[in-house]
């Protein structure tokens, strides 16, 4: 089973829904996603921001942030998650932002990429990742690593569920 299968399985059973916000992936998580039989019973949709206007004006990041440190940072990616979240109505979002080259960008070397995960009750989680080979490879890879990331926190998340449900402390 493939990651975005496990992911989407995962959320079904949760009765749960899922939206993307995607730079340097371009569409790949959205295609991964959809890529998956019955994939519309949880994934909402997606928006690529690929340009670094469209992160403010689209996804809500915020104008400072951007103008500071670019688009290639880990708060940026967290504020394309939530955004994307809001935008699209969803428990849970995912979103990516790097450099997958040939070139620097904003001072970041070709394969530094972070990616997010937002989803109820405040829950959220970033991570930054220093991936090597060319731009397709970085692309991939971040796919892979932001499907990893949400499967970790959904199953984080209901732990903590069985947990409160259970009386747990």
């Amino acid at each position: 089973m493939t990651d975005a299968a496990r992911v989407l399985e995962l959320l079904v059973t949760r009765g749960e829904t899922l939206a993307v916000a995607e730079s340097l992936t371009g569409g790949l998580v959205a295609a991964e996603l959809t890529s998956v039989p019955g994939a519309s019973r949880s994934f909402l949709g997606s928006v690529t921001a690929y340009a670094t206007p469209l992160k403010r004006e689209l996804l809500g990041v915020d104008g400072a942030l951007l103008a500071e440190r670019g688009a290639v940072d880990p708060e940026v990616v967290r504020q394309m998650a939530t955004g994307v979240r809001r935008l699209l109505g969803a428990d849970w979002a995912v979103a990516t932002t790097g450099v997958a080259g040939p070139d620097p960008q904003d001072g970041n070397p070709v394969g530094t990429v972070f990616v997010a995960v937002a989803g109820p009750d405040g829950a959220e989680c970033t991570a930054a990742l220093r991936l090597n080979g060319g731009r397709t490879d970085i692309r991939k890879e971040s796919v892979r690593n932001v499907l990893a990331l949400l499967s970790d926190e959904l199953r984080k998340n209901a732990s903590a569920q069985d947990t409160e449900q259970n009386g747990g402390n």
